[in-house]
């Protein structure tokens, strides 16, 4: 009787490993298909492997995430409820799936209480954080929009999409100085990308904004402030900005090229906010962008930098830092030691 209840104990194990070595190799599977941009493919080995297992959070989530990519939003918010039933580990994940679905469908504001919700329950997540922004921002309730995104830096700094949203943000805003911390932020982050091209040609803009060049006197600029600016946080900054671009029509920057002028601009730009910054200035601006651009424009690799962020659009930026791949290295270890 004993030797029965163990052969029968034997191959019900073997049958048990048996099905979840099918059940992990499935999902692997779909996982090499989803990131080939195989959907389809990946959508059928899951099915598979929730035949075996219906109520695995895993899987549940992978299916959910693979339908979404196909945009088959529908069913990816069903599998994202199956997780949300399940109370399962991948919670924030399928909060974050489930609320892009709905966004989707056009259910914008069902989507911002979702991630609402799941901020409240799960606490600080920048991904969380983010989409909220993202959604307000479609909404342009910037306002909002700001708030989000900045709690989504405060939690996770080197989170480079929530910097390029919120220099997009403080542009619609018309707050030149705040956008362009945040673009110079973000190309930091992200030197080389498409992304990377956009941002840079919007702070090139930002920076010859409120500037016109007289037609009759093409040695004369025109300088326009912005009095909406006037009394603000960075009013004296804004005005300083277009001040610098004037600038490159002085005698002394004459025959200098446009990367030595960028330079120029971007070190001034940098220690000017930071002298700037008194005891009673608060806030993410002014206790993370300013006291480390300003710090990198004392620096001796403010020049390695201003090269670094632009090789997305500019082929000189590209031969610099080949040629001087020991400044490079010198930055790198400079940023590893702050």
């Amino acid at each position: 009787m004993n030797k029965l209840i163990l052969i029968i104990a034997f191959n019900f194990f073997a049958q048990f490993l048996y099905g979840q070595t099918r059940v992990d190799s499935l999902v692997q599977l779909g996982i090499k298909y989803h990131d080939k941009g195989e959907y389809d493919n990946a959508i059928e080995s899951y099915k598979k492997a929730l035949e075996v297992e219906p109520n695995s959070g895993l899987i549940n989530y992978e299916i959910a995430m693979s339908y979404m990519y196909a945009k088959d939003y529908h069913n990816s918010i069903k599998h994202c409820d199956k997780v949300i039933e399940l109370n399962d580990k991948y919670l924030v994940q399928v909060y974050i799936t489930k609320g892009s679905c709905l966004d989707y469908l056009g259910n914008t504001d069902e989507s911002i209480k979702l991630f609402e919700k799941g901020i409240k329950q799960f606490g600080a997540n920048h991904l969380l954080y983010y989409n909220l922004g993202y959604n307000y921002y479609k909404l342009k309730n910037y306002e909002n929009a700001q708030e989000a995104l900045l709690n989504a830096i405060k939690t996770k700094s080197d989170h480079a999409s929530s910097h390029l949203l919120l220099g997009y943000v403080m542009n619609d805003l018309n707050q030149r100085v705040q956008s362009l911390l945040c673009l110079h932020y973000f190309l930091f982050l992200e030197p080389n990308s498409e992304r990377a091209k956009v941002a840079y040609s919007l702070l090139q803009r930002q920076f010859a904004g409120n500037i016109e060049k007289d037609k009759t006197k093409p040695n004369e600029t025109h300088i326009f402030f912005d009095p909406n600016q006037s009394g603000k946080e960075f009013g004296a900054a804004d005005l300083m900005i277009s001040m610098l671009e004037a600038s490159k029509t002085l005698d002394e920057n004459k025959g200098k090229t446009d990367d030595e002028l960028f330079i120029d601009k971007t070190t001034s730009f940098f220690k000017v906010l930071g002298e700037l910054k008194r005891k009673k200035n608060k806030g993410l601006w002014w206790d993370f962008y300013i006291p480390f651009f300003y710090e990198l424009a004392k620096s001796e690799h403010i020049d390695t930098y201003c090269y670094y962020i632009s090789r997305s659009t500019n082929i000189n930026a590209s031969d610099w830092l080949t040629k001087n791949t020991d400044k490079l290295e010198r930055f790198a270890k400079w940023l590893k030691e702050k």
